[in-house]
């Protein structure tokens, strides 16, 4: 379910010296509107590499909130260094917005309006940038929860499990009530900040074998084996309860955020993972229907 529809495009271009397959330090494309753009990856070698919405920087994102020059990376004494170029919304070096040039180190995101580059560097970049890719194919880049692929994976196995010993296994399904007036009123990059920081709510909530995933926009799904329906019940019903209370900020704005949440406990009609979260997906509805802010049974 999703009560926003995508209003930005995304678009990266390569220069024709910026081959994917280079060696040396770079930028990977890790989360991005486009599907397409994910993997892509940005040798750095002109000293500044520009990125913005203009069609003269090396690096282009077609997206009404970056500017036409966002940001470069350029090389410093003792590394490359990211310094933004007076954008309108600011340019983050692992969530934090950055007020003078940063150095970065292997491992560090920088997020230019929607997209979420990885800068990567070192001796083993090639194998780092492959380790990179297949995270890609299993994790969502903006709220680093599992991916819907990686999620029916998992459902399937588990599945598989409770059928062969007999044990029970719920699926949550949950989205954030009027996202697309957080979107609207606080804009979109106010609102991947509000997903990023659910995902770490619950994910501090949440057992090592629970599967916890981004079905889609504001929905999340979680997978819990070896649970009945009234311990998905009492782990929806915290989950809500610490999201409520939660102090969502965004550049100095706290934003109200509550979830509507619905439960399916596997039955033996349910052939596969599809039918689980239908059924959980029924009762999310329910919820959303008697009010919000509420879980359903």
């Amino acid at each position: 379910m999703s009560d926003v529809e995508e209003k930005t495009r995304v678009t990266s271009i390569l220069n024709p010296k910026q081959e994917t397959t280079g060696r040396g330090d770079c930028l990977v494309t890790i989360y991005s509107k486009d599907p397409a753009h994910l993997g892509k990856r940005y040798v750095l070698e002109a000293s500044p590499t520009t990125i913005g919405r203009g069609h003269d920087n090396h690096v282009v994102l077609d997206s009404d909130s970056v500017s036409r020059r966002h940001c470069h990376i350029e090389r410093g004494q003792g590394g490359w260094m990211t310094v933004d170029d007076g954008s309108t919304n600011g340019t983050y070096v692992n969530d934090d917005q950055i007020a003078a040039a940063t150095r970065l180190h292997s491992g560090d995101r920088v997020k230019v309006g929607p997209t979420i580059f990885k800068y990567l560097s070192g001796t083993d970049v090639e194998s780092l940038y492959h380790e990179e890719i297949y995270r890609i194919t299993i994790i969502d880049g903006l709220t680093q929860a599992h991916n819907k692929r990686h999620l029916f994976e998992a459902l399937e196995k588990e599945i598989t499990r409770a059928r062969r010993y007999g044990r029970d296994l719920t699926c949550i399904m949950f989205d954030i009530d009027h996202f697309k007036k957080i979107n609207d009123v606080h804009g979109h990059l106010a609102g991947d900040y509000v997903l990023k920081e659910l995902a770490r709510v619950v994910r501090s909530r949440l057992r090592g074998e629970e599967t916890f995933a981004r079905y889609g926009g504001e929905e999340f799904c979680i997978i819990a084996p070896e649970t009945g329906i009234e311990g998905a019940h009492t782990l929806a019903e915290d989950i809500r309860k610490r999201i409520g209370e939660s102090n969502f900020v965004f550049q100095g704005e706290k934003i109200q955020c509550t979830i509507s949440a619905g439960i399916a406990l596997l039955g033996e009609g349910d052939k596969d993972g599809v039918a689980l979260i239908k059924h959980a997906d029924e009762k999310l509805y329910v919820a959303k229907r008697g009010g919000r802010n509420r879980v359903e049974v």
